[in-house]
Formats: C-alpha cells, structure tokens, sequence
C-alpha cells in the first residue's frame, strides 16, 4: 500500500489517515457548501495498491483494514448504498407501468372529495353574483316572492303536523288488543286487525291530504306536509304489519306447548335484505322432511326445530329484544324520530352524538334551502312567468293570434331554459335529504346504519337508480309491496304494482305544488318500465357510459318538461 501501508508497516500496526495540506479558507467553503448539498459526501471503502480509494469513494476517506470484523464491512456496504440512492442525478429517472388515469371507467379510484367541494364553491359564486346583481337592479340582495311564502300560515302548519303524528298513536293501543285476542279472534291481526289498520290507514291519509287545500296554504307548506304525511305513512303502516306478524308468530310459538294439536307449518320470516321474499323454511327442517319421508326422523326434532325458527323470528337481528317487549310508546317514539321507514324490534346505535357533524348537517340543510330558494326566484319563476304571458291569449290580439307551432317554441324554450336550474335543484334536493336531514337525525337517535343512498349517479337504467337513489322508500317498496304481493300475483305484475304507488305518490307532490292533477308525472313514471326493458336488450345492455348518459340526459329533461307542462298546460 502506499503511504498509509508505509506508515502500518514501522511495526506500531497502526492505521493513520494520509496527510494532506493545510486547506484555505475558501476550499473549506467549497467543501461544505457541496457537502451541504449532496455533491460531496465522504465514503469507507478499501484502498488499492496504488493507495487510492476503490469502488464509490471520494478517494479521501480512511480505508477500512482489512483485518476488520466482517460487521465493519456490512455497515460500510449499506452506507454506500444508502448514499448511492440519494445522489442527485443529472436527469432523473421516471417510472413508467401500465396505469389507467382516475376518470377511466377501469379505474379503482372512488376518492373525488375535491369535485364535491367545488361543487359548494360554484353555487357559492352562483349565490353571490346573483346577490350583487340584485343589488345593481333592485336594491335589494334578494327577491322575497318565494321568501315570503315561508312564513304563511306558519303556525297552522306547526299545529297540522304535530296532530297529524299524533294521530298514528293509536297504532301501538290497537296492537296490543289484537296481540291480547284468543287464538281464532276477530280481533287477531289476520282476522279483523289488518283490515281494521289499513281501512284507519286509507282514512287517515285522505284527512291529512285535504287539510292543506282546506286550509289554503303555499304551495311550500303543502309539499313540506305531504312529504312529511307520506313518510309517517309508511312508518305506520311499517309499525303495525310488522308487529302484527310477529303477535301471529308468537301465538303459534305458544300453540307449540299442546303439539298434538299445534299447527306445523314451516315458519314465515319477515323480508330482509338477506331474505328479501321473506318464506324460507329452515334447512334442518327440510332435513327432517326428508327423513320423515323416510320414517326415520322422530316427530319431536321437528317440533323443536320450528320452536327455534318462531323463537328466531320473534327476537330482535342484534338479539337484545323479544317481542312483545318492544311494545312500549318509547319504542314507538324512537321509531317516529329515526331516519328508516322498515321498523325492526331493535337498530344498530353508535355509542355518542358527534356533535360537530350534527351542527355542519344543521348548518347545510339551511344552507341548501337557501340556495333552492335562490334558484327558484332567479331562474325558474322567471323563466315560468314569462313562458306563462307569452301564451296567455289576452295578451295576443285578434290580428296575432297564438298559433301551435308558436306554442311548441315558448314550450321548448322555457323547457331549455329550466334544464341547468333543475338539475341544481334536483341534486340539491337530494343533498339536503339524505345527507342532511337524514344524517341529521340519525345522529340525534344515535342511528348508526346511515345507507340512505348508493352511487345512484351511475346507474345505467331507471330500476337501479331507484334501488339506489333513495334506500329508505326503495327499502319500505321492496319490504312491504313488491314482496308482500309477489307471491300472489307474480314477479312482474308486482313490479308493476311498486311502480304504481310510487308514481301515485309522486303525482300527488305535483299537484300540491300545481294545485292541479294532470298525470304528467303519473305518465312518466311508468313509462320508465317499457325504458328499462328497451336498455337490457341486447344492443343497448352492457353499454355502461351510454346508458348512463342516456339516463342523465333523460332525468334532466324530464324534470324540465314534466314543470313546463304542469305549469303552461
């Protein structure tokens, strides 16, 4: 080895780092400042016989002996390949895979947090240009012809809707006499109760309907009442089938104590989403049959074995209740206050109120009714009023008179016109529902499965989005229409009949809005059933992008036509 060898070779076996000459104080600046960014970074390696540095030394480190443990080289060998990896390279290098961008249908990308927070930021500039624009023209930041309606008759309304919850109370009494009634009773809910419930039901709902156009409200308040009407409905009627099913339940698990004479029917289980038809026999009891047929199976294994499936049913999914003991008017009270129109004997609860989310859903649910509000005074009534003047025929003479085809075009104008304002009003409308309001009470209730909505946006035809778009009702249709009346009149005339309440409710928003009954809405509604069946042909099914298109462009257009019509015609 050179000097360093030299100087281990005088017998002391000592290794001494070469010497160097004295360093000025400008080298000494170069070297730090190339230390201090990465140009320069001191290295160990082994010297060679010509006493330089080997491998990726600077050549001015001191040598590792070559008698050293062999941790001493592991050590130094991952320092040089640490520093190696943070060298800075001239030309970086980029790394290329076979990747699919995030807007790509193949895409495993679901995050687009930023786009919903740009959405806000839009109608916030919305809402402020307007503003300022009305206060160029008016004076005034808002117009207050819809504003004004808000507060007509504000304590009617107050007083309408708590008697009309009220008056579903009597659900819970009723009940408990027609759990009470002897086997065989009128007064059993097959007997007598279920036609007593649905004739009290029938007349409810025509009472609370009419209240409104007796009374002469807005058409705000009246659209707030019918929704709020139609939901307690289904809570009600929810409530009592439910908990009638289980009284029947419960008396053929007590019949089970005389077996000889106790029915042995397979035991009916109420719809769920695991069991959306709602008649299942158990497997072990269709074991039995099987051994039975067979003369081998004793008669009392298929006595316990319907005991279980009765004793099942009657006990709450998260098994901490059994009817009858959810018959209590704090049960009933809870149910009224949570967001599901499916009654259970028990729900899922999370274990405190967040407090910070209840008060931002609060503070958006207002924030949403103002810009509807907003919307509506700038860009729908307007466009509304006008369309209504221009074919009004008192404002035509008899030299000018309104022609068909001048009608088609104010028509499709104003159709035009109302297609970006309604569809901020229909995403807004959904926004302030089912996220808001619904999330807003299930934090008050502690209602922890919030599944109120799917990703209804990308539906490819009209059932999945009305699977998707509103879970609850979607849930209550399923439960207590489609698979009540499946088994009695088949698959597809029970479709037909869950598309026909739903447009009849429907109908009846728009004529509370309208104050007239044209069946626009009735009409549109079901024809979304001879669509569903055009786009699962087979050249249109399977074309995911294009149906999805076609179902925007249809949902858009629809919500104007359907206003355009009930409005000018």
């Amino acid at each position: 080895m050179s000097s360093t060898s030299a100087d281990a070779s005088d017998g002391d076996h000592i290794v001494r780092p070469r010497p160097r000459k004295p360093l000025l104080l400008s080298h000494l600046s170069q070297i730090s400042n190339a230390s201090d960014s990465g140009l320069l970074t001191p290295e160990i390696g082994h010297g060679n016989g010509n006493g330089n540095a080997t491998g990726m030394t600077s050549g001015r480190s001191t040598p590792i002996p070559v008698d050293a443990p062999p941790s001493v080289f592991s050590l130094s060998s991952a320092r040089k390949q640490v520093r190696a990896e943070q060298r800075r390279r001239i030309f970086p290098t980029i790394e290329f895979a076979s990747r699919v961008s995030h807007f790509d249908p193949n895409s495993d990308y679901r995050d687009f947090h930023g786009f919903f927070n740009l959405f806000w930021i839009g109608l916030a500039i919305m809402a402020i240009t307007t503003m300022l624009r009305n206060i160029k023209d008016t004076g005034s930041p808002l117009r207050v012809q819809i504003w004004g309606l808000f507060t007509v008759k504000l304590w009617h309304l107050a007083i309408a809707d708590f008697m009309m919850v009220v008056t579903t109370a009597v659900c819970l009494p009723l009940h408990r006499i027609f759990r009470a009634a002897p086997v065989g009773g009128a007064l059993t809910w097959h007997k007598g109760g279920m036609a007593i419930m649905s004739i009290y039901q029938v007349i409810w709902l025509a009472i609370w309907i009419a209240v409104p156009f007796e009374l002469g409200w807005a058409w705000t308040a009246q659209v707030f009442f019918l929704l709020h009407t139609l939901a307690i409905l289904m809570k009600m009627h929810s409530y009592v089938f439910y908990n009638g099913h289980l009284s029947e339940t419960e008396k053929r698990l007590r019949a089970l104590d005389n077996p000889s004479t106790a029915s042995r029917a397979p035991a009916y289980l109420y719809p769920t989403l695991e069991n959306p038809m709602g008649t299942i026999a158990s497997p072990k009891r269709a074991g039995v049959r099987a051994d039975e047929d067979s003369d081998s199976a004793p008669e009392d294994e298929e006595v316990v074995q319907l005991r279980e499936d009765l004793a099942r049913e009657l006990t709450s999914p998260i098994g901490n209740i059994t009817y009858p003991a959810n018959l209590t008017w704090a049960n009933y009270l809870d149910y009224l206050c949570c967001p599901t129109l499916c009654y259970e004997i028990e729900y899922p609860r999370t274990a405190a109120i967040d407090w910070q989310n209840l008060i931002s859903k609060i503070a958006a649910t207002f924030g949403c009714i103002f810009l509807l509000t907003i919307i509506s005074e700038e860009f729908i009534l307007p466009a509304l009023v006008d369309a209504s003047q221009r074919l009004d025929p008192s404002f035509r003479t008899a030299e000018s008179p309104l022609t068909a085809f001048e009608a088609l075009l104010v028509l499709s104008e104003t159709i035009s016109w109302l297609l970006f304002p309604f569809m901020l009003t229909f995403l807004l409308v959904f926004l302030v529902i089912f996220e808001y309001v619904l999330g807003a009470f299930a934090e008050i209730t502690h209602f922890a499965d919030r599944h109120f909505y799917s990703d209804w946006w990308n539906s490819t035809d009209w059932m999945e989005f009305s699977r998707e778009w509103n879970v609850p009702v979607y849930s209550f249709l399923r439960r207590h229409v489609y698979s009540a009346s499946r088994p009695h009149i088949g698959k597809s005339y029970a479709t037909v009949i869950t598309f026909l309440i739903s447009a009849i409710g429907h109908e009846l928003v728009m004529a509370c809005i309208t104050k007239k009954l044209r069946g626009y809405g009735f009409v549109c509604q079901m024809l979304q059933l001879p669509i569903v069946v055009l786009q699962r042909t087979r050249w249109v099914r399977g074309k995911k992008t294009l149906n999805n298109v076609c179902f925007w462009c249809s949902m858009i257009l629809g919500l104007s036509l359907i206003c355009s019509l009930y409005v000018l015609v």
